[in-house]
Protein backbone atom coordinates (compact mmCIF):
# COMPACT_ATOMS: atom_id res chain seq x y z
CA UNK A 1 0.00 0.00 0.00
CA UNK A 2 1.07 3.74 -0.97
CA UNK A 3 -0.19 6.51 1.38
CA UNK A 4 0.21 10.08 1.29
CA UNK A 5 -1.19 11.75 3.74
CA UNK A 6 -4.38 10.27 5.20
CA UNK A 7 -5.32 8.56 1.79
CA UNK A 8 -4.23 5.19 1.38
CA UNK A 9 -4.04 3.23 -2.48
CA UNK A 10 -3.85 0.12 -2.40
CA UNK A 11 -2.87 -1.65 -5.97
CA UNK A 12 -5.86 -4.57 -5.26
CA UNK A 13 -8.45 -2.07 -4.62
CA UNK A 14 -7.55 0.05 -7.67
CA UNK A 15 -7.86 -3.01 -9.98
CA UNK A 16 -10.53 -4.28 -8.52
CA UNK A 17 -12.74 -0.66 -8.90
CA UNK A 18 -11.37 -0.29 -12.54
CA UNK A 19 -12.60 -3.85 -13.53
CA UNK A 20 -15.88 -3.27 -11.71
CA UNK A 21 -16.70 0.14 -13.49
CA UNK A 22 -14.92 -1.30 -17.07
CA UNK A 23 -17.33 -4.31 -16.64
CA UNK A 24 -20.07 -2.37 -15.60
CA UNK A 25 -19.51 -0.32 -18.97
CA UNK A 26 -19.14 -3.45 -20.75
CA UNK A 27 -22.73 -5.13 -18.94
CA UNK A 28 -24.32 -1.43 -19.91
CA UNK A 29 -23.30 -1.37 -23.65
CA UNK A 30 -24.69 -5.20 -23.90
CA UNK A 31 -28.36 -4.31 -22.45
CA UNK A 32 -28.55 -1.76 -24.74
CA UNK A 33 -27.64 -4.02 -27.30
CA UNK A 34 -29.94 -6.49 -26.09
CA UNK A 35 -32.57 -3.89 -25.82
CA UNK A 36 -32.13 -2.11 -29.47
CA UNK A 37 -31.92 -6.28 -30.70
CA UNK A 38 -35.51 -6.92 -29.18
CA UNK A 39 -37.24 -3.72 -30.83
CA UNK A 40 -35.45 -4.90 -33.93
CA UNK A 41 -37.00 -8.37 -33.82
CA UNK A 42 -40.35 -6.37 -33.12
CA UNK A 43 -39.62 -4.49 -36.56
CA UNK A 44 -38.79 -7.49 -38.71
CA UNK A 45 -42.05 -9.14 -37.57
CA UNK A 46 -43.62 -6.72 -39.71
CA UNK A 47 -41.14 -6.97 -42.94
CA UNK A 48 -41.80 -11.10 -42.45
CA UNK A 49 -45.64 -10.37 -42.61
CA UNK A 50 -45.16 -8.36 -45.53
CA UNK A 51 -42.68 -9.73 -47.93
CA UNK A 52 -42.79 -12.38 -50.23
CA UNK A 53 -39.20 -14.37 -49.65
CA UNK A 54 -40.15 -14.94 -46.10
CA UNK A 55 -37.48 -17.86 -45.80
CA UNK A 56 -34.61 -15.61 -46.24
CA UNK A 57 -36.19 -12.92 -43.43
CA UNK A 58 -37.40 -16.47 -40.94
CA UNK A 59 -33.34 -17.43 -41.12
CA UNK A 60 -32.27 -13.42 -40.45
CA UNK A 61 -34.79 -13.49 -37.09
CA UNK A 62 -33.87 -16.78 -35.75
CA UNK A 63 -30.12 -15.80 -36.18
CA UNK A 64 -30.75 -12.31 -34.49
CA UNK A 65 -32.81 -14.62 -31.77
CA UNK A 66 -30.17 -16.83 -31.11
CA UNK A 67 -27.48 -14.01 -30.58
CA UNK A 68 -29.48 -12.62 -28.39
CA UNK A 69 -29.21 -15.62 -26.65
CA UNK A 70 -25.45 -15.60 -26.97
CA UNK A 71 -25.55 -11.88 -25.67
CA UNK A 72 -27.54 -12.82 -22.60
CA UNK A 73 -25.68 -15.43 -21.55
CA UNK A 74 -22.47 -13.15 -21.88
CA UNK A 75 -24.57 -10.93 -19.22
CA UNK A 76 -25.26 -13.62 -16.96
CA UNK A 77 -21.20 -13.92 -16.67
CA UNK A 78 -20.82 -10.53 -16.34
CA UNK A 79 -23.73 -10.16 -13.74
CA UNK A 80 -22.08 -13.04 -11.52
CA UNK A 81 -18.97 -11.38 -11.55
CA UNK A 82 -20.21 -8.52 -9.71
CA UNK A 83 -21.58 -11.00 -6.82
CA UNK A 84 -18.89 -13.30 -6.47
CA UNK A 85 -15.83 -11.26 -7.89
CA UNK A 86 -14.83 -13.53 -10.37
CA UNK A 87 -16.14 -15.00 -13.20
CA UNK A 88 -17.69 -18.19 -13.45
CA UNK A 89 -16.60 -20.52 -16.44
CA UNK A 90 -20.09 -22.18 -16.59
CA UNK A 91 -21.38 -18.98 -17.84
CA UNK A 92 -18.66 -18.52 -20.32
CA UNK A 93 -19.09 -22.08 -21.23
CA UNK A 94 -23.02 -21.27 -21.49
CA UNK A 95 -22.08 -18.21 -24.44
CA UNK A 96 -19.61 -20.59 -26.02
CA UNK A 97 -22.33 -23.82 -26.42
CA UNK A 98 -24.88 -21.35 -27.21
CA UNK A 99 -22.56 -19.28 -30.00
CA UNK A 100 -21.69 -22.91 -31.46
CA UNK A 101 -25.65 -24.11 -31.44
CA UNK A 102 -26.63 -20.58 -33.23
CA UNK A 103 -24.42 -21.41 -36.12
CA UNK A 104 -24.84 -25.12 -36.25
CA UNK A 105 -28.92 -24.02 -36.76
CA UNK A 106 -28.53 -21.30 -39.17
CA UNK A 107 -26.12 -22.98 -41.19
CA UNK A 108 -28.31 -26.58 -40.93
CA UNK A 109 -31.30 -24.26 -41.85
CA UNK A 110 -29.85 -22.60 -44.90
CA UNK A 111 -28.60 -26.27 -45.81
CA UNK A 112 -24.92 -24.68 -46.15
CA UNK A 113 -22.64 -26.81 -44.36
CA UNK A 114 -20.66 -29.61 -44.75
CA UNK A 115 -20.11 -33.09 -43.40
CA UNK A 116 -16.67 -32.20 -42.28
CA UNK A 117 -17.75 -28.74 -40.43
CA UNK A 118 -20.78 -30.28 -38.63
CA UNK A 119 -17.77 -32.97 -37.25
CA UNK A 120 -15.19 -30.04 -36.16
CA UNK A 121 -17.93 -28.05 -34.08
CA UNK A 122 -19.63 -31.48 -33.18
CA UNK A 123 -16.35 -31.70 -31.19
CA UNK A 124 -16.07 -28.18 -30.29
CA UNK A 125 -19.78 -28.46 -28.44
CA UNK A 126 -18.58 -31.36 -26.82
CA UNK A 127 -15.36 -30.16 -25.49
CA UNK A 128 -17.35 -27.06 -24.30
CA UNK A 129 -19.99 -29.26 -22.70
CA UNK A 130 -16.96 -31.33 -21.33
CA UNK A 131 -15.33 -28.21 -19.90
CA UNK A 132 -18.61 -26.51 -18.51
CA UNK A 133 -19.31 -29.79 -16.73
CA UNK A 134 -15.74 -30.05 -14.97
CA UNK A 135 -16.09 -26.02 -13.94
CA UNK A 136 -19.99 -27.11 -12.30
CA UNK A 137 -18.07 -29.85 -10.36
CA UNK A 138 -15.09 -27.93 -9.82
CA UNK A 139 -17.19 -25.03 -8.04
CA UNK A 140 -19.65 -27.28 -6.07
CA UNK A 141 -16.43 -29.15 -4.21
CA UNK A 142 -15.30 -25.25 -3.52
CA UNK A 143 -18.44 -24.81 -1.93
CA UNK A 144 -18.60 -28.03 0.36
CA UNK A 145 -14.76 -27.08 0.83
CA UNK A 146 -15.69 -23.55 2.46
CA UNK A 147 -18.55 -24.82 3.78
CA UNK A 148 -16.39 -27.38 5.68
CA UNK A 149 -13.95 -24.89 6.39
CA UNK A 150 -16.16 -22.57 7.74
CA UNK A 151 -17.85 -24.84 9.91
CA UNK A 152 -14.37 -25.69 11.06
CA UNK A 153 -13.63 -22.33 12.16
CA UNK A 154 -16.89 -21.75 14.14
CA UNK A 155 -16.18 -22.10 17.42
CA UNK A 156 -18.47 -25.28 19.64
CA UNK A 157 -21.07 -23.38 21.71
CA UNK A 158 -20.37 -24.40 26.00
CA UNK A 159 -23.68 -25.38 27.59
CA UNK A 160 -23.96 -23.72 30.85
CA UNK A 161 -23.38 -25.68 33.93
CA UNK A 162 -26.45 -25.49 36.44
Amino acid sequence: MYGYGNMIFSATKIFDRAINLLFGVLLLFITIGVTAGIVNLFLQIGDLVTNTDITRHYVRLVSDVLTLFVLIELSRSLVSHFDEHRLRLTFIADAGIVFVLREIMIKLFEHKIAADEIYALSALLFVLGCLRTAAVLVYQREKRLLAKENRARRPIPRIPEN
